[in-house]
């Protein structure tokens, strides 16, 4: 199935796909006016839709007769992750995180962080790629850089009703294997730090916060593949 995404689309009416979808409908697949195709509006919707003008700028289409609704999965993971020095690592991740399954990625800006900033509209376009190239419906949300201390004094009481989990590397501090502290449906959240760990004090701010300490296994891993693992366990154990 070949999978389009519009924010626009709804039920009762039209649309215009915007220049990239439109220019893959009609210049790349060859699909002219009167065929038939699938738009996810990102809200966990799928849409079969017939195209009215196939413009490979700006295609229109209407929805069809038929509409489906597919739930979105019942339970997500919400990775606040700091960026790595090098951008293209974390594109990477947002894409491999999105084709297995996530449900918010935050940026991080910590003690240690050797890049504070990264632009998150082309994280954005990555993750729709992502999200139609794995036949997902949800687009997942990602937020711009903010400081640790300041999302989590204001994501305090949301956080309260997740799993909280802080996989930082001072081995000499008691860790619970993240494998093991997860639990089957629950929504879960995940903090990962930079290339230099999160500071004393992060950690500290993150255990009175509720955070549980958890370890990602023996190996020393780099930034984007710990937050990958801490994804991919998460989805393991809830599709088990």
């Amino acid at each position: 199935m070949q999978l389009f995404y519009s924010k626009d689309i709804s039920l009762s009416g039209f649309c215009t796909l915007d220049a990239e979808e439109s220019r893959h409908a009609v210049r790349v697949l060859r699909m002219r006016e009167g065929d038939i195709i699938n738009v996810t509006d990102g809200r966990g919707n799928l849409y079969r839709c017939r195209i009215l003008q196939a413009n490979d700028r700006a295609c229109d289409v209407e929805v069809a007769e038929q509409e489906f609704s597919i739930p979105n999965s019942q339970f997500s993971i919400h990775l606040a992750v700091a960026p790595t020095k090098n951008p293209a690592r974390m594109e990477w991740l947002v894409e491999k995180a999105v084709e297995i399954g996530v449900g918010e990625i935050t940026l991080l800006q910590c003690d240690h962080s050797e890049r504070t900033f990264l632009k998150t509209d082309r994280l954005e376009k990555l993750a729709v790629s992502a999200m139609k190239q794995s036949l997902h419906l949800t687009l997942p949300r990602i937020n711009p850089a903010v400081s640790l201390h300041d999302w989590l004094n204001s994501q305090f009481s949301i956080l309260n009703s997740q799993f909280k989990f802080i996989a930082h590397c001072e081995a000499d501090k008691p860790r619970t294997p993240l494998a093991a502290a997860m639990q089957p449906g629950r929504d879960a959240v995940v903090l990962i730090g930079p290339e230099g760990d999160f500071s004393e004090e992060e950690i500290q701010q993150a255990l009175a916060a509720g955070f549980q300490p958890v370890s990602l296994g023996p190996s020393r891993l780099r930034t984007e593949t710990a937050a990958l693992y801490a994804v991919t366990a998460f989805n393991l154990i809830n599709d088990r």
